[in-house]
């Protein structure tokens, strides 16, 4: 690439220094997380699988709206997909549950591809509308099959054999491992070529259309891979939950706690939705014995986030300290070792600015 001649002085970075600092604190905090079925309590580990699940499904739907710019009201119907495959599976078909986990999310990731063929076919508020009704649709669905309990729901019956210290330690490695990769895998897509084509997408589709981007299938492979994401988080939640129902796992207030966790910590950061899972956890515990008043304090939170923090918490902080714990932009840097020709370079580029003519 160009840029990378020495000639020019200037290279392309990513990162920095305080990023890869940061990165090996995080893996730091991994390891230490790693061991605590060893030394903490059980209350500890079903915390954090609660807010893994939060952190998961609010991280698919800022790829999905945040970075794709598709904003779906009706993410929660591959969270109740997820959870309801990995319990059939289990109790039906002698799977082991933590595998369930996985299939369910795959099983979510395919449901969504010919949903998609429907939803994809309304834009904007059409779209929005559209994806909730289609949730509706298989809430009503579950709850008319007999076998996995109706309305009521049912109990995950495949882990009686296990006792509970190990399930709750598996179930805690599994969310773990689960945050680490979804992490991963988002930070890479949005680093390569895909990642950029996305971003045009979602500034402007038809500017992106006309560069040759293969639009339609971008947007699939999206919301496939976020119905995958938030399938995983629904059978995550409901082996560590060991009860699923359709008003429980179908629920609005799914997505809308995941817009709120996103809007919290910044939008179209990959560090947003961690900020707001955390937020959002810690109102939950405090809070939410407060019945509707807790509602009404997470509206009001919101409406003051977006009138003095426009770009979320984590937004406000990378422009004010300049913190990045994920560099996904490329940055145009002097190069560390200038090239023998560079001030000639710089000469004449200042006199062709001078005499643009």
């Amino acid at each position: 690439m160009q840029a990378n001649h020495p000639i020019h002085g200037y290279r392309i970075a990513r990162g920095t220094r305080a990023s890869t600092s940061l990165l090996w604190l995080g893996l730091t905090i991994v390891m230490v997380l790693a061991s605590l079925p060893w030394w903490g309590e059980s209350s500890w580990m079903r915390e954090f699988v609660e807010i893994s699940c939060y952190f998961i499904f609010a991280m698919m739907w800022n790829l999905l709206a945040g970075y794709g710019g598709m904003v779906s009201i009706g993410q929660q119907a591959f969270f109740g997909l997820g959870g309801y495959a990995m319990l059939a599976l289990g109790n039906f078909w002698g799977v082991n549950p933590f595998v369930g986990v996985l299939l369910g999310a795959v099983l979510a990731g395919l449901i969504s591809i010919p949903v998609s063929r429907i939803a994809f076919r309304l834009q904007g508020g059409y779209f929005a509308i559209a994806t909730w009704v289609i949730s509706e649709v298989f809430r009503l669905t579950v709850a008319n099959i007999s076998a996995v309990g109706g309305g009521s729901g049912t109990t995950l019956t495949a882990l009686r054999g296990i006792d509970k210290a190990t399930r709750e330690s598996v179930t805690y490695w599994m969310a773990l491992a689960c945050v680490v990769a979804s992490v991963a895998l988002v930070y890479l897509f949005l680093r390569s070529k895909r990642g950029l084509a996305l971003l045009a997408i979602r500034d402007n589709e038809v500017a992106a259309r006309s560069q040759g981007i293969a639009v339609d299938r971008m947007k699939l492979a999206v919301y496939a891979v976020s119905a995958f994401g938030a399938g995983l988080a629904g059978a995550l939640y409901f082996v560590g939950n060991l009860r699923i129902s359709p008003d429980a796992a179908f629920s609005v207030n799914w997505t809308a706690f995941a817009i709120f966790m996103v809007v919290i910590g910044g939008i179209g950061r990959i560090e947003g939705p961690l900020v707001g899972a955390l937020v959002f956890w810690a109102l939950n515990k405090v809070f939410s014995d407060y019945g509707s008043w807790y509602l009404i304090g997470l509206g009001l939170i919101a409406i003051v986030t977006t009138i003095f923090f426009k770009q979320g918490l984590w937004g406000f902080v990378q422009q004010r300290w300049g913190w990045c714990l994920f560099p996904t932009s490329r940055r145009l840097v002097p190069s560390e070792r200038p090239a023998f020709n560079a001030a000639p370079a710089a000469s004449a580029a200042l006199a062709f600015n001078a005499h643009p003519e």
